[in-house]
């Protein structure tokens, strides 16, 4: 063995668990909360199958945070994993203010009035809410909704001078403080980034965590803010968008495209839009993603009903299993795991369906749905990568292998969703967590210039001694060169496996 070779296996060689680790193709996100912030806890949900630690910005304090994030990172030094942290803003937020007595009770047809300028304790009389622009931006006419669209009430009535809104309810219930509000009729004037998440974006770009997502996206133009917030640090995080609001669907295309990758936010997606609307969202927001090469998560109320119980809903067996079929590159567990009861055992049961239908029904080799597109500025290294996945599945070979310094390649070879086991190696340490959240994608550090056969020659080896192939197979790799130009991938070469 090379000492080329040596020196990316002192981690993992003796770790059988590494060996086994992301057998599922579809990636597992979980959100860490009080049942999970331990490092033993994060160890096992991380054995159990997750690839993916999201941090909810909109709970915890920084100190905490920061506790979880150096276990995290403690497990990628000592484990063989290489596991991805996701910091989600929580974004402009809508809230109601305090209750009295914690509940009110409203029915429709009360007239309520609800106000932005003062922070009263709520009643019949007057509620508030934390908008301050609410009396600007609602129109009479509006629908308001509430607590995830349990209550709704109508606009009625604005006073500009005072800034209330009357509402009349048209569906009632109990009124809690601090539960969300959702203004689906209303274009909200408010910035996608409040003062707390550009404190917060300062903490995760500060602590080099892997992706940053941004909520209650309405326009690419959020996106592009973001990015220009993460390049003015000199970061290298990559920018994910929250798609949870009408607005974005239309703009879709163009978010889709400022981004580095979107997550399918259905809880609050499903209350600012017709409910009936959303499973035909979330597909089209998965191929959107998948033909332009963006990761892409579906997220919210996946595994719900396993906070308490060790058995989920038939249901929502198969919700998973549909995205899975659909092609996304992640599911994402919320209170599941942050709060629920058995963490592990929901991440098991998730990875079992997830496996179940990658073996029976999964839509692999979908190189002929991604055509190469004449004229497109990454055209000749697209052209590459569709060609190693269709020979690789012509060849029946067991590795497909790409290099890439951008993750272009890595993302790209992933959305054709190859059979053909796949390995992205990088020089860029931030990149290896970043791809793990990639569709397929096992991802290696690597940062040796010498000659593309001797690159080619140490990554075939690394695979051998970490038993991902074996004398015979056939391997597929893409490339570039001259190495030492760093250029975007132009070679592919096929290899038989010696002794």
């Amino acid at each position: 063995m090379s000492k080329n070779v040596e020196k990316y296996l002192h981690k993992e060689m003796d770790a059988e668990a590494g060996i086994l680790h992301n057998v599922h193709r579809t990636k597992i996100v979980a959100t860490v909360g009080p049942a999970c912030e331990k490092y033993e806890q994060l160890l096992a949900l991380v054995k159990a199958g997750v690839n993916v630690f999201r941090l909810n910005f909109s709970h915890g304090s920084h100190e905490n945070k920061a506790e979880i994030i150096e276990s995290i990172r403690k497990i990628n030094e000592k484990e063989p994993y290489n596991v991805a942290i996701l910091g989600d803003l929580q974004g402009p937020k809508l809230r109601v203010g305090q209750i009295e007595n914690n509940k009110l009770a409203i029915e429709p047809g009360d007239i309520l009035t609800f106000t932005s300028t003062e922070k009263v304790i709520g009643t019949k009389e007057k509620i508030y809410v934390s908008y301050p622009n609410l009396h600007n931006d609602v129109s009479v006419g509006e629908k308001i909704l509430i607590d995830d669209g349990k209550l709704e009430v109508v606009v009625t009535e604005v006073d500009q001078k005072s800034g209330d809104v009357k509402v009349r309810v048209t569906y009632g219930g109990n009124l809690l403080p601090n539960k969300g509000v959702n203004l689906p009729d209303t274009e909200i004037s408010l910035p996608a980034m409040t003062p707390k998440d550009i404190e917060d974006l300062d903490f995760i770009i500060a602590k080099q965590l892997d992706w940053v997502a941004l909520s209650f996206v309405r326009k690419a133009e959020d996106i592009v803010d973001l990015k220009r917030r993460v390049k003015e640090q000199n970061s290298k995080i990559k920018v994910m968008a929250k798609i949870e609001m009408p607005s974005a669907m239309d703009d879709l295309r163009n978010i889709v495209n400022e981004s580095d990758g979107v997550m399918v936010a259905r809880g609050d997606l499903g209350v600012e839009l017709p409910v009936e609307k959303v499973p035909m969202a979330q597909r089209e927001i998965i191929r959107k993603c998948i033909h332009r090469s963006k990761p892409v998560i579906v997220a919210t109320q996946m595994m719900e009903s396993m906070m308490d119980r060790t058995k989920p809903n038939r249901s929502e067996i198969t919700d998973v299993a549909n995205a899975v079929l659909e092609g996304t590159d992640a599911v994402m567990l919320s209170g599941e795991t942050a709060m629920g009861n058995h963490p592990v055992l929901v991440v098991e049961t998730m990875r079992k369906i997830i496996m179940e239908v990658e073996r029976t029904d999964y839509y692999y080799d979908r190189e002929e749905d991604l055509k190469v597109i004449a004229h497109s500025p990454t055209m000749l290294s697209d052209a590459i990568c569709y060609n190693a996945c269709k020979i690789a599945s012509e060849v029946s070979a067991s590795a497909l292998v790409g290099m890439t310094q951008s993750g272009y390649t890595g993302f790209r070879i992933s959305s054709y969703r190859p059979k053909t086991p796949l390995y992205i190696f990088t020089k860029e340490q931030q990149l290896v967590n970043q791809l793990s959240l990639s569709w397929g994608v096992r991802a290696f550090f690597y940062d040796e210039e010498e000659s593309l056969d001797e690159i080619i020659n140490d990554q075939i080896n690394i695979l051998r001694e970490r038993r991902f192939i074996k004398a015979e197979d056939i391997v597929v790799n893409t490339g570039s060169t001259p190495v030492e130009k760093h250029l975007p991938t132009n070679i592919l070469k096929i290899t038989k496996v010696t002794d």
